[in-house]
């Protein structure tokens, strides 16, 4: 067992891993909707709405892959947790613009995006993560 696996996990690397898993849940339920109305035929494309579900499902994975690195305190975790924050933010911009129901949620990405950033550059959870500074001993 190695040493960060026997000190306790610390609150803002558990708290960016609770934030990947609720954007990972939001894509793969934002593709099951989608997946649902193709198949109820409210969708006037059918393939693309098939193929737009399925790049939804597809992109979950890897904020939930990544929620379950930084649970588990996987140091390759921390880039795609941090990728998926910073293409949140244009996508929650895109919401913000939309003078539709989009803009309640854009205001939650946003948010969720945000705060995941400032958790994952966060001290305590690079250091938890295993992950050295530059110019910082081993």
């Amino acid at each position: 067992m190695s040493s960060t696996e026997q000190t306790p996990r610390p609150t803002r690397l558990a708290a960016a891993a609770g934030v990947a898993g609720i954007e990972a849940l939001g894509l793969v339920a934002g593709g099951v909707y989608m997946l649902v109305n193709a198949l109820t035929g409210s969708a006037g494309d059918l393939t693309g709405a098939v193929m737009g579900a399925a790049t939804l499902v597809a992109l979950g994975l890897i904020p939930l892959a990544a929620a379950r690195g930084l649970w588990l305190r996987r140091s390759w975790s921390r880039g795609p947790a941090v990728i998926t924050q910073i293409l949140a933010l244009p996508v929650a911009w895109q919401m913000l613009q939309a003078n539709s129901a989009m803009i309640p949620a854009g205001v939650v990405l946003a948010v969720l995006a945000v705060t995941g950033l400032v958790l994952l550059v966060n001290p305590a959870t690079t250091e938890a993560l295993g992950i050295r500074r530059p110019g910082q001993e081993a």
